[in-house]
């Protein structure tokens, strides 16, 4: 199965796991979940692009700051009454305690990461920021970049002004090499994830004159 991390990893980091994942595939105890092995390793980053950093920051760092709180007010710390607890104004009394620095956050001219002094940050910057910090990745060997922009009170006008800048400045560069990357992956995998296939168990056949019940109608 593919890998999809939500930890805001950074590239450094990342490496090891896709060494670390890659290494499981190309090993003798690797037995897939299914009968195809979809081998992808994705990571997730903040995003909001704009030629102006400042402005990046003031458009995107408080959604994705709120993106990181709320996940972590559902699975980690938070108190919740349903229709009642309102998450937005939780995450504007306590960012600060749980590590939400705006302030840190806001730091301008250093080059990005998942985190910025230890404060979520990602990719909110300019498009030659941005264009750095996925290079990263891509040398990491991170098969896929998941971009979240809708967040907390992100305007929905700056975030297609941010996808259609990113798109035009920074995506061409990676599009030209990643066809070749991925056919250069399948075949460097392709033995591989025939001798995975080959240790998986074939197939159940359903029973002879088995069918699908129909749908009760209600």
């Amino acid at each position: 199965m593919g890998a999809l991390s939500f930890s805001f990893v950074e590239a450094a980091e990342a490496k090891s796991w896709v060494e670390d994942y890659y290494a499981t595939i190309a090993s003798q105890e690797c037995v897939p979940a299914g009968f195809a092995v979809n081998a992808n390793v994705a990571c997730v980053l903040p995003l909001m692009c704009h030629d102006d950093e400042e402005e990046a920051i003031d458009r995107g760092i408080d959604g994705a700051h709120f993106f990181g709180y709320s996940l972590a007010h559902y699975y980690a710390f938070g108190a919740h009454r349903p229709g009642v607890t309102d998450v937005w104004q939780d995450f504007l009394e306590n960012r600060e305690r749980y590590g939400f620095s705006r302030s840190v956050a806001a730091t301008t001219g250093m080059q990005l990461g998942a985190q910025l002094m230890a404060v979520l940050r990602g990719a909110i910057g300019t498009p030659a920021q941005i264009r750095d910090l996925v290079r990263a990745y891509e040398e990491a060997g991170v098969d896929q970049l998941i971009f979240v922009s809708q967040a907390g009170r992100n305007r929905h006008e700056d975030i297609c002004e941010s996808l259609e800048l990113l798109a035009r400045t920074v995506l061409p560069e990676f599009r030209d090499r990643a066809e070749a990357s991925e056919n250069d992956k399948a075949a460097r995998l392709a033995p591989a994830v025939e001798a995975a296939l080959a240790r998986r168990s074939p197939p159940r056949a359903a029973p002879e004159g088995f069918t699908v019940p129909a749908t009760p109608q209600f």
